[in-house]
């Protein structure tokens, strides 16, 4: 999708932006830690879900769309989509 080579200096360009940005630097990178933590959180979920729901014919795709929607919104969030997938598509 994205080569290694574009994407690891357009992520060290913008943490060097954010520093330089001053005082707002510790409200954005904790908000960029809190997001991150969440969409890890969010795959787990939706591992775990795929793992053990292949027993009862249960998987979920594990994309960021999916894994945004269990990481913010949590266990209602995975029921949601655990039904939106199995009963509407």
């Amino acid at each position: 999708m994205f080569e290694p080579v574009i994407v690891i200096p357009i992520i060290g360009g913008l943490i060097l932006l954010l520093l330089l940005a001053g005082g707002t630097t510790n409200k954005i990178l904790r908000l960029i830690g809190q997001g991150s933590i969440k969409l890890v959180i969010g795959a787990l979920f939706l591992f775990f879900v795929n793992v053990i729901g292949a027993q009862m014919d249960i998987h979920v795709p594990i994309n960021v769309v999916t894994t945004s929607i269990s990481g913010i919104l949590g266990i209602p969030g995975l029921i949601a989509l655990i039904i939106i997938n199995n009963f509407i598509l």
